[in-house]
């Protein structure tokens, strides 16, 4: 991966790596999100990623949302636990107008009262829906468990009574604290010159005050495994098992994203899809997961089914783990496996937003972008030992914690 880098004097990194598509992309990636929030501040890192495009110095609401789309192309953020993101698309002339764009909303907007109050009903409506569908508010919920009494564990959102709370001083204030230049990286994928790169960023971010973070990320400390069945007005019951799991520095990441893979991961053919889909048809969907972050990380597992079928699925569930705790994988197993996830990285890095993202996040988090071939290499130097080393930690059924909803 052909990629060239770049420091501002303020502290914001460049990434930018040249292609020859009609379409370019860029964004800034801010290493702020939900967790950064003070107990008063819950839902805030969310509530500025909508309000950004409120209105700015130079430009109202409208004129935010029209600056691409008038020329074809689009404006998106979004927010996690751990990151901001405000990100484009568009044509390869329009490099230098996305580039403004993203700079005036988020270091120009006004937040006009008028607009603060609409958008907290669009939020309101927002959480609501989470309420409404329970395969993904068991996911915040779970995390809330897993991590009691802990910013990691308040889901991204908010709450409704403290949405109300919040006013201009309050995201200045927020803003301030965290949105640190040396916690910026500007990441761009296109038709453009690193010259050109450069020039913009200097003309448009070189300016913003320098602002260096003062804090670090506390630690997560505490873990205690805990079930949890909560009764819902739902046609299937509901299901996540789950464990902490590797920070985003552990040298056992990549081992753990394997064996994610391998046990309920994308591919139709992962054990618990064939396990609980496709032999035994009473799961439609089931999947895993593994969410680094710093300092800690999640691994989750997800099911739904009917009520009848509730044990069966657990005790399915529990077979396919105690497997991968107990038998090494085989050599042509091992092969397979890491051949699949090879090529999972590979299409998705062929998705240029998608590279333009994960690129300018790496390069947030480790001051650095692998090459695919690295990461091939790191792949292929995964053993058997190193997936049932990893299976026993984070699959030991004394450390999982479940919640149900039935």
């Amino acid at each position: 991966m052909d990629y060239q880098i770049f420091t501002l004097s303020n502290g914001i990194r460049v990434i930018h790596k040249q292609d020859k598509s009609a379409v370019g992309y860029c964004g800034l990636i801010i290493n702020t999100g939900s967790r950064d929030e003070k107990e008063e501040e819950h839902g805030m890192a969310h509530f500025i990623e909508h309000v950004i495009f409120k209105g700015t110095k130079k430009r109202k609401a409208y004129h935010v949302l029209s600056r691409l789309d008038d020329v074809g192309g689009e404006l998106n953020a979004y927010t996690t636990k751990e990151e901001t993101c405000i990100y484009a698309s568009f044509l390869k002339q329009d490099y230098e107008r996305a580039i403004e764009l993203i700079h005036d909303i988020t270091f120009n907007s006004t937040f006009p009262p008028k607009e603060l109050a609409k958008e907290k009903e669009v939020i309101v409506d927002e959480i609501n829906s989470y309420k409404d569908s329970p395969a993904e508010f068991i996911f915040d919920e779970f995390e809330e468990m897993l991590f009691k009494n802990d910013p990691m564990g308040r889901n991204i959102l908010g709450t409704e009574q403290k949405l109300k709370t919040f006013d201009e001083k309050m995201i200045r204030q927020f803003m301030h604290t965290n949105y640190n230049t040396d916690q910026m990286v500007f990441c761009s994928v296109g038709n453009a010159s690193f010259k050109k790169i450069v020039k913009w960023a200097e003309k448009y971010f070189g300016d913003v005050p320098e602002n260096r973070r003062s804090y670090t990320r506390p630690a997560v400390v505490g873990y205690l495994p805990e079930s949890q069945t909560i009764e819902k007005d739902t046609h299937q019951s509901h299901v996540i098992i789950g464990n902490v799991a590797y920070d985003f520095n552990s040298n056992k990441r990549l081992h753990l994203h394997l064996l994610n893979n391998l046990l309920g991961g994308p591919g139709m053919n992962s054990r618990l899809n064939m396990a609980l889909r496709e032999k035994n048809g009473i799961a439609y969907n089931v999947e895993s997961s593994y969410t680094p972050y710093y300092g800690t990380g999640i691994f989750t597992i997800y099911f739904g089914t009917d009520e009848e079928n509730l044990i069966r699925s657990f005790d399915i569930i529990d077979k396919e783990m105690r497997v991968l705790r107990n038998k090494s994988l085989g050599a042509l197993q091992l092969h397979k496996a890491a051949r699949q996830l090879k090529g999972q990285i590979t299409i998705s890095s062929d998705n240029r937003e998608n590279l333009m993202l994960s690129m300018g996040k790496s390069f947030m988090l480790y001051n650095q972008v692998d090459p695919l071939e690295t990461i091939y290499q790191k792949i292929d130097e995964i053993t058997a030992t190193d997936i049932l080393e990893v299976a026993n930690e984070i699959l030991n059924p004394n450390q999982l914690s479940y919640l149900i909803y039935q």
